[in-house]
């Protein structure tokens, strides 16, 4: 710094000062001796010849007068106040510890203080320069200036610090800054020159010894990180960054967090130490750590945590000791440290030590992640019966940990549920502690997570339970079909030979409609045990929906509002196209009787990814691409008691005779059958949501959908040939026979494959056509089409089942030609199934 800011008390008067003064004392005091003079010289004048000398005086001391007054009202004279003022803010300025320049509109210098000769090497008032002119040969600071010449030009300040080389050769850094003012409406300019090289070296030390300090720390032997309360790292030392492969230029900013850095469950340990609110906490924790490629390395941490008074983890300070071979020179002790933590803290056993009163002492990394949050509370809170299980097993738990800290070696698991929103399960094995080191464990509690293994027992439970009555359903169906098939077909003969005009005409109607009747019921349990005909084609839902709209409208009625929400660009399915039409009618159906009161029905589709599919947390969902569609209705709800049975044949909440309790069944069955998903979603009082999802459809080739509407009927139903009818129901067999024969066919009947067999040893050459059961006993359809393959490759077969087609057809041959006929059946259908056949 310049000797103006070492010296004592400095002058007032700076040696420049050209801004001009209000007055001056001399010319006062030169003035009065001129009026006393004047005075003095009158008096000495008698009579007339005194007067115009005193009248001159009067008039010029009035003219004085007058000129002051006038003078003072438009500031050419200043008057005492206004000057004391000028002249503290000029003893200010010339004492100021900066050096101070003022120059006017044409860059002369109006004033200057000693500090700025000083500053600027001035021998004396006469050899004052301007900023510019002071520093015009010194490159250093050449530009520097040039910026404040602009900014003083265009009225505004600015400020600059620059480095000087001294005419000595020494180096001195300055801050120079430049403002404009307005003095009597003149724009002058001030600059200010002060010499900051102490300040400056000052800076520069203390950043080097930051720089020792920091690279002390980055090649100290041990590991050192910074983290903030949520987990971000913001600082790791080099030596740390080495031995995890990590780029130092990815710590900060929240790029890398201790999950990343800590292998395994470590994080969630590291997050769950008890809190100390208002303190600074140390734990010692042994981990593992990760490296960048995934290679696990042994560690200590030494792990200091900021506390915040309401008890919310600030940041953190952890020193990193490595713990792998060759780090310690007691390597038997420390790889036996090593080995236990590392068992401690990567089995799936969640474990954790317990008083006698259950409050958690210790834990390893699986606990800590098992009860996440629940385990930040107080220490002294922390109870493992509030933290692992809910108030209905609490009890138990508390039971079996009295029990193990009395000495009971053999204590019971307990199967807990676990609090909170989820419906997560754990199954609490709890030991007693043989060598406890005096800190109060009494009994280690192992927790083994068994949401998952609980949902497939449920899984498996209601799939043997519906596959049973799958089972039987089907079975029964099977049968069934075979008694409608006799009564429709008979119904059939009757109405033949009898005309709308006979009495029993009506009769037989009735026998047949209610025929059709059970028909339909059979049909809705066969698509229950998914064994129903399917027709699958290429569709699309949007298409679909579009085109039942109208039908859906009127049977919702007047009371219930329908609303489509179609999703974008929906995908193409493969589902049969009236069997999911039934699907939809159901549902909607269903919903419309759950809003009594009326509402709205709301069906709406768009496409999940394979990446969203699991988001929606459906068990039993694979990731696919699907379409879903979603069915709401605003009415009161599904009770959570009965949800999970509503997909269950014949349970229904209806009344008596107003359902059957097979429509969600067979939707259950349809979707499930087309290798759908269908879904329950409900809140009492808040409607409910069934939820299908579809497969994509991706064609290989482009695919047209192709009709399902059955061919029109042939006029005429004659034919010629002869068939051989195989069926092992004598009432179907015998319909069936008739029913040929009436038509002009040839008819050879067996109740069984084997005879069967035995007919076409006598009657090959004549037999055109085989109609025959699929189920039969002795051998069934299948095995009989294989033997006769074996001697006629190209005959003609139509399968007759109350199943669906696929359900046998993987018994044949790849490849195999025959048609279908599913039961029950008309007279009408078997007729055309023969006739286009033996035709085609």
């Amino acid at each position: 710094m310049s000797s103006v800011a070492e010296g004592g008390p400095m002058s007032a008067e700076p040696p420049i000062d050209r801004s001009g003064r209000s007055g001056s004392i001399g010319l006062v005091v030169l003035l009065a001796g001129a009026l006393v003079g004047a005075a003095i010289a009158v008096s000495f004048l008698k009579g007339e010849s005194a007067q115009p000398w005193i009248l001159a005086l009067l008039a010029a001391l009035s003219v004085v007068g007058v000129f002051a007054l006038f003078a003072g009202a438009v500031g050419l004279i200043q008057f005492a106040s206004r000057g004391s003022r000028d002249d503290l803010a000029r003893a200010i300025a010339a004492t100021a510890e900066e050096g101070v320049l003022v120059t006017d509109a044409g860059g002369r210098i109006v004033f200057a203080n000693d500090a700025y000769l000083d500053l600027t090497r001035a021998e004396g008032p006469g050899a004052v320069r301007t900023v510019e002119r002071a520093f015009a040969g010194n490159a250093d600071v050449a530009e520097a200036i040039y910026r404040l010449s602009q900014a003083a030009r265009a009225g505004k300040r600015a400020f600059e610090e620059a480095r000087v080389t001294l005419p000595d050769g020494r180096g001195a850094w300055f801050r120079i800054g430049v403002r404009p003012i307005t003095r009597d409406g003149a724009v002058e300019t001030v600059w200010t020159v002060a010499d900051v090289t102490r300040e400056r070296e000052r800076h520069e030390n203390v950043f080097q010894e930051l720089q020792h300090a920091v690279d002390f720390l980055d090649h100290a032997p041990a590991g050192f990180f910074a983290a903030e309360g949520d987990g971000a790292i913001v600082y790791m030392n080099a030596t740390l960054a080495g031995w995890l492969d990590q780029d130092l230029t990815r710590v900060g900013g929240g790029a890398l967090s201790l999950r990343e850095i800590l292998a395994g469950d470590g994080a969630a340990l590291v997050g769950a130490l008890a809190p100390k609110p208002g303190a600074v906490a140390t734990e010692i924790i042994d981990v593992d750590l990760k490296t960048r490629g995934g290679r696990s390395l042994p560690a200590r941490l030494l792990h200091a945590v900021a506390w915040a008074h309401d008890g919310t983890p600030g940041a953190s300070r952890t020193l990193v000791l490595d713990r792998g071979p060759g780090a310690d020179v007691s390597e038997p002790l420390r790889a036996a440290e090593v080995r236990f933590a590392r068992f401690f803290n990567n089995t799936p056993l969640a474990i954790a030590t317990v008083d006698i009163r259950g409050r958690i002492l210790r834990t390893n990394a699986p606990f800590a992640r098992l009860i996440g949050e629940r385990l930040k509370g107080d220490a002294g809170e922390r109870s493992i019966m509030s933290a692992l299980a809910s108030d209905r097993d609490q009890a138990a738990l508390a039971a079996a940990i009295e029990a193990a800290a009395g000495g009971a070696g053999d204590v019971a698991p307990v199967d807990a549920a676990l609090p909170g929103e989820g419906g997560r399960s754990v199954r609490l094995f709890v030991t007693r502690v043989d060598d406890a080191d005096g800190d109060g464990e009494a009994a280690v509690v192992y927790a083994l997570d068994t949401t998952d293994q609980r949902a497939l027992e449920a899984q498996f439970a209601q799939s043997q339970k519906m596959q049973a009555v799958g089972q039987l359903a089907g079975g029964v169906a099977h049968d069934f079909n075979n008694v409608l098939t006799a009564i429709i077909g008979y119904s059939d003969l009757l109405l033949a030979n009898h005309r709308p005009t006979d009495p029993s005409f009506q009769d037989i109607m009735q026998i047949k409609q209610n025929a059709n009747r059970a028909a339909s019921l059979v049909r809705q349990l066969l698509a229950f045990s998914r064994r129903q005909t399917l027709r699958p084609q290429v569709i699309g839902l949007g298409d679909v929906l579009a085109e039942l709209r109208m039908l859906l409208s009127r049977l919702l009625g007047e009371k219930v509002k329908l609303e489509l929400v179609h999703g974008r660009d929906l995908w193409l399915v493969k589902a049969d196209l009236n069997q999911f039409e039934q699907v939809i009618i159901n549902l909607v159906v269903n919903a419309r009787d759950a809003m009594a009161d009326g509402g709205t029905v709301t069906v709406r589709t768009r496409n999940v990814t394979a990446a969203e599919a699991p988001t929606f947390g459906y068990r039993g969902l694979p990731a696919a691409d699907y379409v879903m569609v979603d069915v709401e209705d605003t009415g009161e709800g599904i009770p959570p008691e009965i949800i999970d049975k509503i997909f269950e044949p014949f349970f229904s909440t209806k009344e008596v005779g107003k359902g059957t309790g097979l429509g969600l069944s067979t939707v259950y069955g349809i979707v499930k059958q087309t290798d759908g998903y269908v879904f329950a979603l409900s809140e009492p009082g808040e409607g409910a949501i069934f939820r299908i999802f579809l497969p994509r459809h991706v064609p290989v080739e482009a695919e047209e959908a192709k009709p399902i509407a059955a061919a029109a009927a042939p006029q005429d139903m004659t034919g010629r040939g002869t068939v051989l009818l195989v069926e092992d129901e004598d009432a179907v067999r015998a319909f069936g026979a008739r029913a040929l024969a009436s038509r002009g066919y040839t008819v050879l009947e067996a109740r069984s494959g084997v005879e069967a067999l035995e007919q076409m040893e006598t009657h090959a050459a004549e037999v055109e056509l085989v109609v025959s059961d699929v189920v039969m006993p002795e051998m069934d359809g299948p095995s009989l089409l294989r033997e006769l393959r074996k001697k006629q490759p190209d005959l003609k077969i139509i399968f007759v089942s109350g199943y669906a087609e696929d359900a046998f057809k993987k018994n044949l041959p790849e490849g195999e030609s025959f048609a279908f006929l599913p039961k029950p059946f008309t007279l009408k259908q078997l007729l055309q199934a023969v006739k286009q056949t033996i035709g085609g």
